[in-house]
Formats: structure tokens, sequence, C-alpha cells
């Protein structure tokens, strides 16, 4: 692969979003990302959003364990010629002691791969049981540390029902509901990971941007697929070029209120070319210095939604100023001083999206 991954730099930005400033509630986006420093083996980025449905009123928390819980496992994953076993086995979970069949989901003694006759047939499939596993197992804790309130619950009912409470008190890991987009660049081959909506989007050096994995059709409107569901790991989806050649010079992550703040989706991939010229002609720290600022400006013009981007970089692919033209250069100019990347305007201003939890 292009330069390996020392080649490659990792930068991000999280905001929150206009409609939640307005409504005084948390962001409920999160991003984190890892570079072994030391052997660059690999380098890591997650990106979660917690759902805004009232039954997922912890889903800020949700978002944060999702991410670190994603990294571990995908470190370890990157780290290893097979995944870390946390799945348990005819009763046993992987250190020994006895398993909690119930507490698993569906991921319970290997039994349930995606036919429901066995466990899970390749690596792919254990990764994301383990990724579900691992936010389970945190989500676990935070719950034993601190217990759904009663005042949690009673708000919950009062907004939504004796049905809305009826659903979390049968699966309390629902009030941490979140999706999980995640990338991990390897020497051997880049991963692709999604569950739930938002967008994973490459960019060539040419400038060209395209989604390396196919759309869920179930995800319309406000439904999406979530890590609180029960099998969450059959929902995952994920791609591995080996080798991954030619490599992409960008890899972008993002929640779904960056790219429901654009009128049409071409014009939410136009985000792609246009940061890669914007960082050929400026730098990746430029970049980095004036991505706050971007995303707030997109969600008050926009969604009104938090936002997230995560930028993977190969800085073989923008680091020869002879690549980017004087057009371009005047191009990203431009566009660096006076909005965020993007050829579609923004759309109105409206109230925030709802994100339920498709079933």
């Amino acid at each position: 692969m292009n330069g390996g991954v020392s080649a490659w730099q990792l930068i991000g930005e999280c905001v929150r979003g206009a409609s939640h400033v307005r409504n005084v509630s948390p962001n409920q986006d999160a991003i984190a990302w890892r570079v072994d420093s030391t052997t660059n083996r690999a380098a890591i980025m997650a990106v979660s959003d917690g759902h805004g449905s009232a039954k997922c009123f912890r889903s800020d928390a949700g978002s944060r364990l999702a991410v670190n819980a994603a990294l571990r496992i995908l470190e370890s994953f990157a780290c290893n010629p097979a995944p870390v076993d946390l799945t348990a086995v005819d009763g046993q979970a992987a250190d020994g002691t006895a398993a909690d069949a119930k507490a698993n989901d569906g991921i319970e003694a290997g039994r349930n791969g995606p036919d429901g006759n066995g466990a899970a047939p390749d690596r792919h499939s254990r990764l994301a049981q383990n990724i579900v596993l691992e936010w389970q197992k945190d989500v676990d804790a935070a719950l034993e540390e601190h217990p759904l309130s009663t005042e949690e619950m009673e708000s919950l009912e009062a907004r939504e029902g004796a049905a809305a409470r009826q659903a979390v008190d049968r699966n309390p890991r629902l009030a941490y509901g979140a999706t999980l987009l995640a990338a991990v660049i390897t020497d051997a081959y880049i991963l692709y990971l999604q569950l739930g909506d938002g967008d994973i989007v490459t960019v060539s050096d040419t400038g060209a941007a395209s989604r390396p994995l196919e759309h869920d059709q179930r995800l319309f409107a406000n439904e999406t697929t979530s890590l609180c569901a029960r099998d969450a790991w059959r929902e995952i989806r994920v791609r591995c070029d080996e080798p991954a050649e030619p490599a992409p010079a960008l890899i972008l992550l993002s929640t779904d209120g960056y790219a429901n703040s654009f009128r049409t989706d071409a014009g939410f991939l136009a985000v792609g070319s246009d940061l890669l010229e914007i960082i050929r002609a400026e730098g990746l720290d430029s970049v980095g210095g004036h991505l706050e600022g971007w995303l707030t400006e997109t969600s008050q013009g926009g969604s009104g939604d938090d936002i997230t981007l995560g930028i993977l970089c190969r800085m073989d692919a923008v680091a020869s100023s002879s690549r980017s033209s004087s057009r371009s250069s005047s191009r990203s100019s431009s566009r660096s001083s006076s909005r965020s990347p993007g050829d579609d305007p923004a759309i109105p201003p409206g109230p925030a999206d709802t994100t339920e939890v498709a079933r």
C-alpha cells in the first residue's frame, strides 16, 4: 500500500448542532482515533452518532462508549492474525468464566451466525460480534454504576407514553443507542465498517469521491440500525480492500448531520474533492484549524444536527504542490476563507432530525 501506515495522518472535529444549542441538549456525536506510533501497524478512526429519540436519553454517553470500544477491538484485530474472541463458547467466556447468555443479546454461546445455526463464519463477522460485545460490556458497566433513575424513566413516559418506558425497561441499553463508523489502515489492507446511518467516503488522487460500502436500503427518513438492537452485529457492514492499491488520498467519516445539510448527495460528495484541493493548497493543519468553524456553519445553515467529520489523509497524495493547479489553489483559498467545503448550498435551517431505532 502506498507509503504504508506512516504515510497517513488523522484529524477530526465534532461540533454541537445548532438545534441542540437552542434546545440546551448535549452533543450526541463522538469521534476518536489512534495511530500506532511505535510500530506503525495501524491507523484507526471511529465515529458514532447517539440517537436523538426520547428513548435514547443517554446516547451522548453511548456514542462515546462506542468509539472507545471500537478502537480497542479494531486495534487488537489489526495487530493479530485473528480477532480476539470475546464471544462465549459452550457457555464459557474467553477468560473461562461462565457466560451470561441473556446479556450477550444474540451472540451467546457462539451459536448465532448469520444463518442462526452456527458461529460467525469469518473473521469479519467475528470482528462485528466483538465490537458489539465490547460496547455492551461498557454500557452494562455504566448502568451498574449509574442505574436508570426514576426521574429519567418518568420523564420518558411523560414524553412518549408507557410503551416507550416499557421498551427501555426491557432493554436498558436502548438508552445508550448509537451508530458506528470506522476505518482501519494497515500496510496490508484498508478496512471499512459501518452500522447505521452516516457516511464513509473515499477520495481518489484525482478528487473522485465515492462510498466504499453499499447503501443500506433500510436506512430511510429517521430510521437507523443501532448498537443497542438485538443481533446488532448482523447489521454491521464490513469491506476490506486487500491489498489496498491504489490507496485513497482521503478517507472521510461523518455523521448524518453533515450529509443532511446538503440538498443533494452530489453536493455532499463534492466536500471530498474540495477538501483534497484545500489540503493540497494550504496543508492538513490549516484544514484542521478550520474544521470547527466549517462544521458549525454547516449545522447552522443546514440540518441543525450535531456534525462530526474525521479525515484520514495519505500525505504522499497531498505533499507535492505540483499536484494543485493555480485554479484549484485559488478556489481552495476562497473556500477556506469564505465558507465550508461543498458545492451545494445548505438546506434552510429546521428542527434537528430525531433518529429512531429501526427494529
